[in-house]
């Protein structure tokens, strides 16, 4: 801690400062008149080289440029992920499965693009239906939510059957849609006992989705959210039967 040209860090200044107020008596937000007793000099945040146009900033780690899938797996056998990668993007090849990320994660920023099949097939939940999961076990809904109605907790850019998306930002089939996602995992004490909710910030095409949203569990098609215990997992992309198409993606550790 460098000292101030007073010979003092700030926060012995501070301190000292605190102290005597107290022992008088005095509010101490009513005798701080000196400006430099509240300025915080150290520690220094570290700089960051921020990507253009939602390209990934310096101390992200890429998970997919559009050139090849070496940061990804097959989720059922841990073999080599076979989906489709043609012209900067990745394709769900349908029936190859989920692919899910070699490294875990625990609390991220996740930055992903996807598109919606342009050959319209079928509604709700069958149409352009993916999904992005965050340890193995949150998901964030991927849907052609365009002009196709579904349960609203199921739609593109919900928390899957658990928080509606706050507008429908979603664009049309064959256009990117961008999530930008801010998660913090849920905390778990020794014993295995939840002791501290995850929560999920999504912003969707610039606009936010959810807000900071607590998570009651684990993504359930049936049933209600569970809370076993466990730490960090890796990202998994849903092969839910759709040519959903996957862009730059990249995620930065918090």
């Amino acid at each position: 801690m460098k000292n101030t040209k007073a010979g003092y860090t700030i926060f012995q200044k501070a301190g000292l400062l605190a102290a005597t107020l107290l022992l008088t008596g005095v509010s101490l937000s009513a005798q701080i008149t000196d400006p430099k007793a509240t300025e915080v000099w150290e520690p220094v945040p570290r700089k960051v080289t921020p990507g253009k146009n939602g390209a990934a900033p310096s101390d992200a780690v890429v998970l997919f440029d559009g050139t090849n899938l070496n940061e990804w797996k097959s989720r059922k056998d841990g073999s080599a992920a076979a989906w489709k990668v043609t012209n900067g993007y990745m394709e769900v090849v349908r029936g190859t499965g989920d692919i899910m990320t070699h490294k875990k994660f625990g609390d991220i920023q996740l930055h992903i693009e996807w598109s919606a099949p342009t050959e319209i097939v079928g509604e709700g939940q069958g149409r352009g239906n993916s999904g992005v999961f965050l340890q193995e076990r949150y998901e964030i809904q991927i849907l052609d939510s365009y002009e196709s109605r579904t349960y609203s907790n199921g739609q593109a850019a919900s928390i899957y059957k658990q928080s509606i998306p706050l507008v429908n930002a979603t664009v049309a089939p064959g256009e990117w849609n961008v999530y930008d996602i801010i998660y913090k995992a849920p905390r778990f004490n020794e014993d295995g006992i939840k002791v501290a909710d995850g929560t999920i910030t999504v912003i969707h095409n610039g606009i936010v989705v959810q807000n900071n949203v607590a998570l009651r569990g684990t993504t359930e098609y049936i049933g209600l959210p569970k809370n076993p215990a466990h730490g960090n997992g890796s990202i998994i992309l849903q092969d839910h039967g759709n040519p959903v198409r996957f862009r730059n993606i990249w995620v930065r550790e918090l």
